[in-house]
């Protein structure tokens, strides 16, 4: 390793942002816009992968069986996180990043040739190896790059093209199902892999790597394990039913028990797998708990929207993508402006004004029935949202890193993204579980599910009084239509879809309820100018080098 270069006299950061930082900024967006953009996908999807993978003349599957194609990226995700730190050091950012854009790609198109939900879910988990490293990865290129005072700007103007993916995830994703095949939201990666890996191979400065920390062998086998274990219980709650099957608590524990066991271990050795040291900072501990509650409470929500246009309202793929792009638009104005705010103002004083908007348009959302108005109402509610968001994620990470020193942002990086990644996680487990009770709890609907499948075995219209007298909430419906069984049939999908819009709206009371908790955490998030700290210990010669890219 280099000796250590004096930070402040070999490193002179510009004010504003060149165009040589936006090229080492744009492999960061392409890998985003990748990763955020399948995530965005699948959530559409959901409905289409429990039809095209049901058994033949079956039932569809479980909404809770095809959740884990999301759950199985995000227990990837988990798994390989807390290793970026280290493989960063170890083998260079520069091609650690490529390699994940290489697993990526890869996963994406072996998920495109799935002919089973267990391979899809398979492929996933291969996919979210790649997709865990390239967050943190892409945070500490991007620091590296900018310097402390510009992160905000920067983080702004990217979260711009990032918002592509959750704008235009599901309208493309919700356009190939329809008109083409599920098979070609995985094959999109395709080309985007592609592109990506060779600008990498160009615009990144080729990092020279500290391979002088041992591996943290002992913190691996705990806390990966650990993580993965501990997120198959959770997920597995919707499933279930129940928070106290044994398929809930024996790999929740288990693997609660590893993850406790390396909080303990991971202070002894000097470079552990997770540097929790670096909760000292106060900054960086406030942020962390703000961002895991409020991944929690927001992405849990957020996945259930999709499936509410098309299961209650019968929106078509690809008019469920159109309307959820009212959020990301909202996120696209407030972004930008949050992004400039955040380097002259304390995080402190922006972000809660995104969580109250939020933590509305949740609460808005539980007013919700099978008929109201999208424009007059599901629109304007998803934008405020969207507004929302655009005020919290990046303003939350831009406070956090710029609070560390140099050599502490891939950590810390890594910190962040996986206490996001658990969140989430979590939260998408509880929302599931709610939605999936709440729909149980609704008489009407298994009801007519059963009535529906008996019904086709019924070959005399005289025996029909007898089989409705076993569906008393199906009978109701009918005896309002008299003897016009085609008014009848109508009447009892209309009744379907005015209990769903029930538990979807009981659903949203949770969510609203959760992002509300995240007020707690973020009212004590910096409220006063406090100094960056990025240049205080020195940086090694190469990272000394990193501003002739911005000439």
């Amino acid at each position: 390793m280099s000796a250590p270069v004096s930070a402040p006299a070999a490193i002179e950061y510009p004010e504003k942002i060149d165009g040589a930082v936006l090229k080492v900024a744009g492999v960061v967006v392409l890998g985003a816009i990748m990763s955020i953009l399948d995530i965005t996908v699948v959530n559409v999807a959901l409905p289409t992968f429990q039809k095209v993978f049901a058994p033949e003349g079956g039932e569809p599957l479980a909404y809770s069986t095809v959740a884990w194609t999301v759950t199985a990226y995000t227990l990837a995700l988990a798994t390989v996180i807390p290793l970026t730190g280290w493989a960063a050091d170890r083998f260079g950012t520069k091609r650690l990043y490529m390699l994940a854009l290489v697993l990526f790609t890869l996963g994406s198109t072996l998920c495109a040739m799935a002919n089973s939900i267990e391979l899809l879910i398979a492929f996933r988990a291969l996919q979210g190896l790649g997709g865990g490293m390239l967050m943190p990865l892409g945070m500490t290129i991007m620091t590296k790059a900018a310097g402390p005072q510009r992160m905000g700007r920067l983080m702004a103007i990217l979260g711009v093209p990032m918002l592509l993916g959750p704008i235009g995830g599901p309208i493309l994703g919700g356009y190939l199902i329809e008109h083409h095949s599920w098979h070609w939201i995985f094959l999109i990666n395709l080309p985007i892999g592609i592109l990506a890996l060779a600008y990498a191979a160009w615009a990144l400065k080729a990092d020279k790597p500290h391979p002088s920390e041992s591996f943290d062998w002992v913190g691996m086998l705990m806390l990966s394990p650990g993580l993965a274990l501990f997120l198959y219980g959770i997920s597995s709650i919707p499933g279930e039913g129940t928070f106290f099957s044994s398929k809930v608590i024996i790999p929740g524990t288990i693997g609660l028990l590893l993850v406790i066991g390396f909080v303990f271990y991971s202070f002894k050795p000097k470079h552990p797998l997770l540097d929790l040291r670096l909760f000292k900072n106060r900054n960086l501990t406030v942020a962390a708990l703000t961002m895991f509650l409020f991944a929690l409470a927001f992405f849990g929500g957020l996945l259930i929207v999709p499936t509410y246009f098309q299961e209650v309202r019968g929106e078509s793929t690809t008019d469920a993508g159109l309307l959820m792009a009212a959020q990301g638009l909202g996120a696209m104005v407030t972004m930008p402006i949050a992004g400039a705010l955040v380097d002259k103002f304390p995080v402190g004083r922006i972000v809660p004004f995104g969580l109250v908007a939020i933590v509305t348009g949740m609460f808005l959302l539980t007013q919700i029935d099978a008929h109201t108005s999208y424009w007059g109402y599901i629109l304007p509610v998803l934008f405020l949202m969207g507004l929302g968001m655009g005020g919290t994620m990046m303003p939350i990470m831009t406070s956090a890193l710029k609070s560390l020193r140099a050599h502490d942002v891939a950590r810390g990086s890594t910190l962040l993204n996986i206490t996001q990644q658990i969140g989430s996680s979590m939260g998408v487990a509880i929302i599931s579980v709610f939605l999936t009770t709440g729909i149980k709890n609704q008489a009407i609907i298994s009801q007519a599910q059963a009535f529906g499948d008996a019904a086709k075995k019924v070959t005399n219209p005289a025996e029909m009084p007898a089989l409705l007298a076993k569906f008393p909430e199906v009978a109701k419906v009918f005896a309002k239509f008299g003897t016009d069984q085609a008014a009848a049939q109508a009447g009892l999908l209309e009744a379907v879809r005015d209990g769903l819009a029930v538990a979807f709206s009981h659903t949203f009371w949770v969510a609203a309820f959760l992002v509300l908790l995240t007020l707690v955490p973020a009212a004590f998030l910096p409220r006063k100018s406090e100094e960056s700290h990025f240049l205080d210990d020195g940086v090694d010669e190469d990272d000394a080098q990193v501003p002739v890219l911005m000439h």
